[in-house]
């Protein structure tokens, strides 16, 4: 039995899977086929695929485009050769993200992979950046979709470009602020395909005869949780404020050129990343397996000052929540820097607040990275 909800854009791009056995469907796309757990553990082994509806492509032709996304945005995307894998940020002048997208070349064309939600918007805000440039932008949201799963198992399919993601690895000149060794992230084999609409519906087709294996979005976030890899939409900060710095998400390590030339945003990046820190860290949070209920994105997340049960205060607020088929019930969230690492937190739910076991992520003295003497004080004239 197959259930679906609402239509969405995302929804929508999904039905083709609604006839495949345990099927959910939800306003992001295909939720489960009835075992998020099993699910990841197919999709980590390269055995199931995950078709992603509530991600989807923008395109950009002309001789002009790799020069002009280098202008533009936080990445180097001057020398991209064909076939390389980055990603990158669109920032306000004062340094929020304000879109995020995976990108590859084929030598004749970007393409760039985005959360649906935020398609419109940045296909509209790169086409007012044109100027007298030669690039066309456009969105190609009706003639393809993204598939998501191991290397191997995305390279099996007949695609237009496959993006490998580059999380946790520090790319030329970006920076890492997660001090654990090893990351949690480097076991992560992720890669993304882009296919024809029609291909992606011989994918469904095969998944409904129970041919392919296939997983859902819950798998794959939680997969991404565990990672500690950020998601423009949720550790971006579009559900829950419009603040976020890359900084806040380690997102320095795979989206941001610390090297390259001015774009907008770039001055607040410099100087956090040089002379200051950033006000919030992103942290993952191991949750009391006890509770059945897990928290809402946006769910409170507070620290104990005290003894009594009154005696707590908000420090921050949930990005993304999942079930790890290894770890249980996890999320990520943004706190305030001052947090102490070793804080007694919980988490509000529709049952009452559960326990959280902080993982630093982001530590507090991240920032300040330039070695920039102190004068001395001279005294008061007499």
């Amino acid at each position: 039995m197959s259930v679906t909800a609402p239509e969405t854009p995302a929804a929508a791009a999904a039905a083709p899977y609604v006839g495949v056995p345990g099927a959910v469907v939800d306003a992001e796309g295909l939720a489960h086929v009835g075992s998020p757990l099993r699910e990841q553990r197919e999709l980590a082994d390269g055995r199931a695929l995950a078709p992603l509806s509530g991600r989807t492509v923008l395109t950009i032709a002309g001789p002009d485009r790799l020069t002009w996304l280098d202008s533009i945005t936080s990445q180097s995307l001057a020398a991209l050769a064909p076939g390389e894998s980055t990603e990158l940020l669109v920032l306000d002048p004062q340094g929020h993200i304000e879109h995020a997208a995976s990108v590859v070349d084929d030598g004749e064309r970007t393409w760039l992979i985005v959360e649906r939600s935020r398609a419109a918007a940045l296909a509209a805000w790169l086409t007012r950046m044109r100027f007298r440039l030669r690039v066309e932008v456009q969105d190609a949201s009706d003639t393809h979709r993204v598939v998501g799963g191991t290397a191997a198992a995305v390279g099996a399919l007949r695609s237009a470009a496959v993006w490998h993601d580059p999380w946790p690895g520090v790319g030329i000149g970006g920076w890492g602020y997660a001090l654990t060794d090893p990351h949690p992230g480097d076991e992560r084999d992720w890669a993304e395909a882009i296919v024809e609409t029609a291909d992606d519906e011989a994918l469904a087709a095969a998944a409904v005869a129970g041919t392919q294996p296939v997983a859902g979005h819950l798998a794959v976030d939680a997969l991404r949780v565990a990672a500690w890899r950020p998601r423009a939409d949720r550790e971006g900060a579009f559900d829950t404020d419009a603040r976020t710095l890359p900084h806040e998400v380690d997102w320095l390590r795979t989206a941001v050129h610390l090297d390259k030339g001015c774009y907008r945003g770039q001055e607040t990046v410099a100087k956090v990343h040089n002379l200051g820190h950033p006000a919030r860290r992103l942290v993952l949070l191991q949750l009391d397996g006890s509770e059945a209920v897990l928290p809402e994105v946006g769910a409170a997340v507070s620290a104990r000052t005290g003894d009594g049960a009154a005696d707590a205060e908000t420090v921050g607020v949930v990005t993304s929540v999942a079930r790890h088929h290894e770890e249980g019930p996890i999320a990520l969230a943004l706190v305030r820097r001052a947090t102490p690492v070793d804080a007694t937190l919980t988490v509000g739910t529709s049952d009452g607040a559960v326990a959280a076991a902080q993982e630093v992520i982001v530590p507090p003295d991240a920032g300040r990275t330039a070695a920039v003497p102190r004068l001395p004080r001279l005294s008061r004239r007499r």
